[in-house]
């Protein structure tokens, strides 16, 4: 089977590339000393877990509920909910999976704790729990900066029947917000690792001196992840707390962003959308388009640091090399808008090649995966994992 048996759109993921990709994740994890639990949001797919797995990924991080389900189905037996799980009905879903699988979960309130508390003190193991803290990104999760609201719920969920504090977890988030006015991309990425990493050993160190049950150097879980802040990611030992894991989910595929971003380059990027021209027009006042049969519903209208438009169209797939020619600049539902300019000349019929900004939530829409090499299609991997 070709690129041009296939219907569009379509998912394309360079076999390649994504080797490459999962190899040197691996690789850093091995280096650091640490436990590489990839985030599987990214690709929903039990197929390419297996792959992670067989490069040596320990345990899977899930982002749903129905994750977790789909991948403890399929046989994976730990794994994580990076995501302050609330509702007695998701609590006791987690609580059916637990007799084929390791399940741990974030919380980071007391009220949060105590919902959780409630479903799992009938338990005969309590459920490994993780306290979620905030490095910067302003999202979920205890403030590394007030070690004293760090205290106060750590003891509250040491507290608790049916729940055990196995440790802390967190999302760099701010690394995608790309350097300050005084910074390189490069120096930016170094300092949201560094910040990623000493804010989390600040929060344990705190945690032990306070004396929170459970709290103890080598048993303790100090969980990182964030695509963009493993490409500077360096462990290191703070009162014997150490990084223990890492949970990036994007390195698989990486995209735009993190190409602009300046945590991967194009060659890089495994994921592509294959896309056919529908229509090409030159309006009065407008410059000559070209429209696509992708839009929102694939290519998402995220937009990042230094993007430009809604993903990199390509001029030459295998060599990764972008179109100078084709900007793609709107997007409607199902229609993707690109200018035309210099040598570009799209007609009806024609197909391209598209990196997308942000692969996490343009694998999420689709159904398939379409593993290529070159231009010939060597599997199909479905996305298992969608919904909630």
């Amino acid at each position: 089977m070709t690129l041009t048996d296939l219907s569009t759109p379509s998912l394309l993921v360079e076999q390649s590339r994504l080797q490459d990709n999962l190899a040197s994740m691996q690789g850093l994890a091995d280096t650091n000393d640490v436990t590489l639990r990839p985030h599987v949001k990214t690709h929903k797919s039990v197929a390419l877990a297996r792959q992670q797995q067989q490069h040596g990924a320990e345990g899977l991080t899930v982002a749903t509920v129905r994750e977790a389900e789909t991948f403890v189905e399929a046989g994976f037996d730990d794994v994580r909910v990076a995501y302050p799980v609330t509702g007695r009905d998701k609590h006791k879903r987690l609580q059916t999976l637990r007799g084929d699988a390791t399940v741990s979960f974030t919380v980071d309130t007391v009220a949060g704790a105590e919902q959780a508390s409630a479903v799992y003190e009938a338990a005969d193991d309590p459920v490994d729990v993780l306290m979620e803290v905030d490095v910067g990104h302003g999202r979920c999760g205890v403030h590394w900066s007030a070690p004293e609201a760090a205290v106060t719920l750590g003891h509250r969920i040491a507290s608790l029947p049916g729940l055990r504090l196995t440790g802390l977890l967190t999302h760099a988030g701010q690394a995608y917000s790309g350097p300050s006015d005084d910074e390189t991309e490069e120096k930016a990425l170094h300092r949201a690792a560094r910040h990623e990493r000493d804010r989390m050993l600040s929060v344990a160190s705190a945690l032990s001196e306070a004396g929170v049950s459970g709290v103890t150097p080598n048993t303790f879980e100090v969980s990182v992840g964030s695509t963009p802040s493993m490409a500077a990611f360096e462990n290191t030992e703070r009162d014997g707390f150490r990084v223990t894991e890492i949970r990036p989910g994007n390195y698989v595929m990486h995209d735009a962003m993190q190409v602009a971003l300046g945590a991967a380059s194009l060659d890089d990027c495994a994921l592509t959308v294959l896309t056919t021209v529908i229509s090409t027009q030159t309006k009065p006042g407008d410059a000559a388009r070209a429209f696509v049969d992708a839009g929102k519903k694939v290519f998402t209208t995220d937009t990042g640091h230094g993007t430009d438009g809604y993903g990199i169209a390509l001029a030459d797939a295998a060599a990764m090399r972008p179109h100078p020619g084709l900007h793609v600049d709107h997007l409607s539902e199902e229609h993707g808008w690109l200018t035309m300019a210099g040598d570009a000349d799209l007609t009806v019929g024609d197909r391209l090649r598209i990196v997308p900004n942000h692969a996490c939530v343009t694998v999420a829409s689709q159904d398939t995966l379409h593993v290529v090499d070159g231009p010939s299609v060597v599997d199909a991997w479905s996305v298992n994992a969608r919904g909630w």
